[in-house]
């Protein structure tokens, strides 16, 4: 009975002595936190920065836009530019990943949308200036279900103009793979009914 008090008293004292033991307390809650906070820090860094390039790509958009519709006549060269000034507000971000496109709408007497021009434009790495490329659209496609009711005014002119940006985290730890941040506006001609595109349409 002796034998059986001194190892129950024994094993009291080892299990105060366990739960009183906090040497290794704050490894423990270091090893389980750690986790949590790389998410949480990792996670906030790629989140603000797509939300960061997102609103540089709606900038972008508009900024062709107002260029495109201030102008009274565009050749190559002066796309060109626009294509430059504009999507060069992505800066410091890398424009290469940025792809700009405008558009010329007519929309008919019956409220039927028609892209009369188009053309892209993007900025190769180390590049300074725009080089323009073959837009998605083409002449004669009808874009009557993306133009929103209230700018479907017969016999008028709109200028579509459309920006895309591929973010790519740079750690990778929360969002896995590459995004496609895109964004549109819509502006109407300024100065003119319509802004012919190397001469294209020859009257408006």
């Amino acid at each position: 009975m002796q034998t059986i008090a001194n190892i129950w008293r024994n094993a009291r004292c080892s299990m105060g002595e366990f739960v009183a033991d906090k040497r290794a307390l704050a490894a423990t809650e270091f090893a389980v936190i750690v986790p949590l906070m790389l998410v949480m820090f990792f996670g906030t860094v790629e989140f603000s920065s797509a939300v960061a390039i997102d609103r540089k790509v709606t900038l972008i958009a508009r900024t062709l836009s107002d260029l495109t519709s201030q102008s009274t006549k565009l050749y190559d060269a002066d796309m060109q530019n626009t294509f430059t000034a504009s999507i060069s507000v992505v800066m410091p971000y890398d424009a290469s990943l940025v792809k700009g496109t405008i558009s010329q709408i007519y929309i008919d007497a019956n409220s039927i949308a028609t892209v009369q021009w188009s053309r892209a434009g993007t900025i190769a790495s180390g590049a300074t200036q725009a080089t323009l490329a073959t837009s998605a659209r083409n002449a004669g496609d009808k874009v009557t279900s993306m133009i929103p009711p209230t700018l479907l005014i017969p016999s008028s002119y709109l200028i579509l103009s459309e920006a895309s940006y591929t973010y790519t985290p740079t750690v990778g730890y929360v969002l896995k793979s590459s995004i496609t941040l895109s964004d549109l506006s819509y502006t109407r001609p300024r100065q003119v009914s319509c802004v012919p595109y190397n001469d294209i349409p020859s009257t408006c």
